[in-house]
């Protein structure tokens, strides 16, 4: 089976095609660029311009054609609205003018499902970092349940407002992660953890208020906000009584967390596992392997029932392909 995915949840679009055994023909995609941070519906415009050149380009590197087409899936949700409308009218169209069935994916989900094709990892705690997202999930009763989450914004957001305000480029992870490197003083930021789940605005207001060198607070951020991740996590895999940690999301590229998150698990005589870094961030072969999975476990929608869902809970889907 050929499956035709496309991702347009916020500033990523893109194609691709992957197999029934899960290889990746193409996995092509493009990101709106804008130093002052996603605007969504500019970005929604620029997906609408590059969707059809990357469905072209994706079945021309994969050396399918458009009759080969099995399946179409697409990035229901969660995401910004006028970008999952754009990729969910795309996918419509494709589904009916190819006469193939269409799945909706979570792109939470996605995330978690194409680290488990690209590593080793079995049945693992998804520590799952993003710009709009930061959850810790895992397999248990049916469901992906989420056991910890961010109660405000997601890491990635949070380092880009406080990139925008010290004059970074979007996005600022990278860059703060590079300062980070300059820095050797922890400063006293809040530490955030309520149970199983953490704030990061107070932290972010925190260190914008502090007349400290700029390496110091890139350090101090970084330190702080991966400790309480790190914190939740361990004590997800104890809850769940699982040796794996499996690592999602563009925010999870950051070499510091991958660190602590190895230590831990080492320590816990776990496994962290790290997909490669185009399969960390947002990407259609996500969606296009997890549409697989979930077309054949008999799972797909019809065009009517194909509505973006803009708040898509990762709990909600009923995990039909796994036991």
């Amino acid at each position: 089976m050929l499956v035709l995915g496309i991702e347009g949840t916020a500033h990523t679009v893109g194609v691709s095609i992957v197999d029934g055994d899960g290889e990746v023909l193409s996995n092509v995609f493009e990101t709106y660029q804008e130093k002052e941070g996603i605007h969504p519906r500019e970005a929604a415009n620029h997906h609408s311009s590059k969707i059809v050149p990357l469905i072209r380009e994706a079945l021309e590197e994969s050396n399918v054609g458009r009759d080969e087409v099995d399946l179409v899936a697409f990035s229901q949700g969660p995401g910004l609205g006028p970008c999952l409308r754009t990729v969910a009218t795309a996918a419509r169209s494709l589904s009916l003018s190819l006469d193939v069935p269409l799945v909706g994916v979570n792109h939470c989900i996605a995330h978690l499902e194409i680290g488990r094709l690209r590593t080793e990892a079995e049945s693992p705690v998804l520590l799952y970092v993003s710009g709009g997202n930061t959850q810790i999930i895992a397999f248990t009763k049916g469901r992906y349940r989420v056991f910890g989450e961010t109660l405000d914004i997601g890491l990635g957001n949070m380092l880009d407002k406080f990139g925008r305000d010290k004059g970074m480029n979007f996005p600022a992870g990278p860059v703060i992660e590079k300062k980070a490197r300059g820095g050797d003083e922890l400063l006293d930021l809040p530490y955030s953890v309520k149970g199983m789940d953490v704030e990061f605005s107070g932290i972010m207001t925190s260190a914008l208020n502090l007349d400290e060198p700029l390496e110091d607070i890139c350090y101090s951020i970084q330190e702080t906000t991966f400790a309480m991740l790190t914190e939740v996590t361990e004590r997800a895999l104890a809850h769940t009584r699982k040796n794996e940690v499996l690592l999602g999301g563009g925010v999870v590229q950051n070499k510091r967390l991958q660190e602590m998150i190895e230590k831990m698990t080492e320590e816990r005589g776990a496994t962290s596992f790290v997909p490669e870094p185009e399969f960390c961030v947002d990407n259609p072969a996500m969606i296009a392997w997890t549409g697989y999975l979930m077309y054949d476990s008999g799972t797909s929608i019809s065009v009517e029932e194909s509505n973006i869902r803009q708040k898509f809970r990762t709990d909600e889907v009923e995990v039909t392909w796994r036991g």
